[in-house]
């Protein structure tokens, strides 16, 4: 792996977003701020190969298009769009966690899509709440 390489796409994106970078450049960390200011972690490994194989272990519910011709920018913007078709869903959590008493409410995180809400009287209930789906009638 080139580290020539690594630091010259780290440049295309800003050092200003590079959180950590592998001494042994076996994956980079940056920081994506999302259009509500949300901060996102988005962590990039490499197999020896690089640039000739899309970088491995980026979240699991994004699925990247990779090339031959692909950057480490070509990752960070389908990582952003990404993190745009996800705005409703934290929208729609941020709103049950403002407005409901939930239990264990310190452990809360945006990739935690269930919701445990203290309806009184010793009850609760459990909802699920679709990230494609966050207006449709929870599980």
């Amino acid at each position: 792996m080139n580290i020539g390489v690594i630091h010259s796409e780290i440049e295309e994106i800003g050092w200003e977003h590079l959180v950590r970078l592998a001494e042994d450049l076996s994956f980079v960390t940056f920081r994506v701020i999302d259009k509500k200011e949300r901060v996102h972690i988005l962590e990039i490994s490499f197999d020896k190969s690089y640039p000739n194989t899309p970088p491995s272990d980026v979240p699991y519910i994004f699925n990247l298009q990779w090339s031959k011709n692909s950057r480490l920018k070509d990752v960070v913007n389908q990582f952003k769009q990404h993190l745009e078709n996800l705005q409703q869903f934290w929208s729609t959590l941020e709103d049950i966690d403002q407005s409901l008493c939930l239990f264990d409410s310190s452990n809360l995180h945006r990739a935690m899509s269930l919701r445990h809400i203290n309806i009184g009287n010793d009850c609760s209930i459990i909802v699920l709440i679709h990230a494609n789906e966050p207006k449709s009638l929870p599980e």
